[in-house]
């Protein structure tokens, strides 16, 4: 049985991957789902019951005690004036760049567009199916220090390309009962047709059942806290949803080829997210082991966030050591990671070997945040390990479809028969009646 060994520089542990260590490092991980938060449950379902029952008025009052500013029906919409003054403030080779993005994401998105389509026989038959984009849309953005424009055009693009004709965007208003300028640029540009000042549940709560001043949406998307991640979770149904968001992860499959001063770094870069986030190197090489952990403590020193840093690996921060690529491509397919990079001899076969990962980066210059503002896939990704059975955001979250079925009588006559069997089989007489009335003598 292998040994199993622990050493702790600063910031990250350098761990002996093996069976026991991978569980361990599983079950660890997953104390950051928002699963595990019950206990803020009983809050957001009487915030949720409180909007659903008394609508704006709700609204008004939670954003007074939790954003310390007041609003009222005149006040809780942003106004065209509004936005004209978020273009002043924000810098223009930012607002460039956002555009940059935008068309990016545009191309990429466009690629993952369906349509519908109809087969048909000379008997008779048509079947087809018909994709409809959803109505209407809510757009959660987080506010204050979390407010991230690029998000903004993650959530809203998709929805724009799909061809959605509604697009509300709820965001919490500042003390000042203003709305962060970049936040409002990148609305504007990614084609938000409505802005609401309102954060928290209550917002999702708004955009789920409507109030006075917030018509209902059919689904809401985007990211939040945990109070935001719940209330999605507790209204999905009544509306749909994208997804429950946990925590930043970064997970790395790196061999003796990597560069360790271009892993740590990656590291960090989701590490900066939040204390909850997570970040893993998963390597053969001893020695790149140990030069990662010596520039990972060299970086935190001097990075801005370097208090988040500390914390977030000091909780979900680790290195671990492989006996083989296989061991590690395993291990990595278990956790699947919201961000997987490989940074090996051949990245593209490792590739092959992946099945669970929200997005794949490959090579050393293809680094994480490459993915978060430029390159044009979607960075809103599953998390927690759902990488296992959801997807990043895409067009197909702003459509849906329905069948189409079209006989004539001569294509129903031949299987008419079949047709009631099977109903009388299942003693459903009313359906095989269904049928039988339309070959009565």
């Amino acid at each position: 049985m292998k040994k199993i060994i622990e050493r702790k520089r600063k910031n990250m542990r350098t761990i002996e991957l093996n069976a026991q260590t991978k569980k361990n490092i599983l079950e660890d991980l997953l104390k950051r789902s928002p699963n595990q938060y019950d206990q803020y449950a009983e809050v957001v379902a009487k915030i949720l019951n409180n909007v659903k029952e008394n609508k704006d008025k709700a609204v008004f009052a939670y954003t007074k005690e939790f954003d310390q500013t007041d609003i009222n029906k005149d006040t809780i919409r942003v106004t065209e004036a509004e936005i004209e003054e978020a273009y002043q403030k924000v810098d223009p080779p930012v607002i460039d760049v956002i555009r940059k993005a935008k068309a990016n994401i545009e191309v990429y998105h466009a690629k993952q567009k369906q349509y519908s389509w109809f087969d048909t026989t000379d008997n008779g038959t048509i079947l087809g199916q018909k994709v409809t984009p959803i109505a209407a849309v809510g757009v959660y953005v987080p506010g204050g220090k979390a407010a991230y424009p690029s998000s903004v055009l993650m959530n809203v693009i998709p929805a724009k390309v799909a061809g959605v004709d509604r697009i509300a965007m709820t965001t919490p208003p500042g003390k000042d009962g203003k709305v962060n300028a970049g936040t409002l640029v990148a609305a504007r540009e990614a084609g938000v047709t409505e802005i609401y000042k309102v954060g928290g549940a209550q917002a999702i709560a708004a955009l789920a059942y409507g109030t006075e001043s917030i018509p209902k949406v059919d689904k809401i998307v985007g990211p939040g806290n945990i109070y935001v991640a719940l209330a999605k979770k507790a209204v999905y149904g009544h509306v749909s949803i994208d997804s429950i968001a946990g925590p930043s992860e970064i997970l790395v499959l790196a061999d003796e080829t990597a560069n360790p001063k271009y892993v740590a770094a990656d590291l960090l870069s989701q590490a900066e997210h939040d204390e909850l986030a997570s970040a893993i190197l998963i390597t053969t090489s001893r020695e790149l082991a140990t030069q990662v952990s010596i520039e990972v403590d060299l970086f935190v020193e001097k990075l801005s966030r370097k208090a988040i840093l500390e914390k977030s690996l000091e909780n979900y921060g680790y290195i671990m050591i492989a006996e083989s690529m296989e061991e590690a491509i395993d291990t990595a397919n278990e956790i699947a990671s919201e961000h997987l990079e490989i940074i090996t001899r051949d990245p593209f076969m490792v590739m092959t070997k992946i099945k669970n990962a929200g997005a794949i980066f490959l090579g050393e210059y293809s680094s994480e945040p490459l993915g978060d503002y430029m390159a044009g896939p979607n960075h809103i990704l599953p998390t927690n390990g759902t990488a296992k059975f959801f997807s990043p955001l895409s067009v197909d979250d702003f459509i849906k479809k329905s069948s189409i079925i079209a006989y004539s009588k001569e294509a129903l006559e031949p299987i008419y028969k079949d047709i009631m069997t099977f109903a009388n089989s299942e003693g459903l007489s009313a359906h095989a009646n269904s049928i039988a009335v339309r070959f009565e003598k």
